[in-house]
């Protein structure tokens, strides 16, 4: 990857170092081995990040249970990162139990495409789903006045996970797709000689879309 360009689908993750509210951490390299879900919010303290911090924290043994770890950042100092979990602690009963990194120079959003001009030098709502080789996956970039779903990042991080597993794609809002369920879309033919073969071996509304049981 070329220096200063913004990573896209399919790079690795750039090496940094980071001060977080556990400790200092390198990433990708200290979560190798794992699927890690990097987000980014505006600022502590604001309303919008509350709620979505609430709802990651809620989740965090989901990802969990998919051998994934939840990773925060925004521009804020380490100590408003830490006096902000206190309070989300004291006052909405829930404790959040993942690090989040105090990038207060910019260094990681600058390095991600996490700060948009236009809205000033705060993060945006960036999403990087990194796999356990430190491979960037999926990002997701929200405006700073729409909060993200979550639970809509953990169906991406388990479509993910069965697209490894099986080699498949997977459908609109898989696996409650309209059409084809839980099922898994199988790759093209690669040549003319497959088709009639592709007919026998699986489900399917014609050849160039056909699917299987995932299991």
């Amino acid at each position: 990857m070329e220096t200063g360009k913004i990573p896209l689908l399919g790079d690795p993750l750039p090496q940094m170092k980071v001060l977080t509210t556990h400790g200092p951490k390198t990433i990708p390299d200290d979560y190798k081995g794992k699927w890690l879900v990097l987000f980014s919010h505006p600022g502590d303290f604001t309303p919008v990040c509350t709620t979505e911090f609430y709802a990651f924290a809620k989740r965090n043994d989901e990802f969990k249970s998919l051998n994934a770890e939840l990773l925060g950042l925004s521009v804020d100092q380490v100590f408003a990162h830490i006096k902000w979990v206190e309070w989300i602690k004291e006052n909405l009963h829930v404790e959040v139990p993942f690090p989040i990194i105090a990038d207060s120079l910019g260094t990681v959003a600058n390095t991600l495409g996490m700060i948009h001009p236009s809205k000033g030098s705060e993060t945006t709502r960036a999403v990087f789903i990194i796999d356990p080789n430190g491979i960037i996956r999926i990002m997701l970039y929200y405006p700073q006045e729409i909060g993200r779903n979550i639970d809509e990042i953990l169906r991406s991080l388990r479509a993910l996970q069965m697209n490894d597993k099986f080699k498949v794609s997977l459908p609109h809002n898989w696996p409650n797709n309209e059409l084809i369920g839980d099922k898994g879309i199988v790759p093209p033919p690669k040549n003319i000689a497959e088709i009639e073969q592709r007919k026998k071996d699986y489900e399917g509304y014609d050849w160039w879309f056909t699917y299987k049981e995932l299991k």
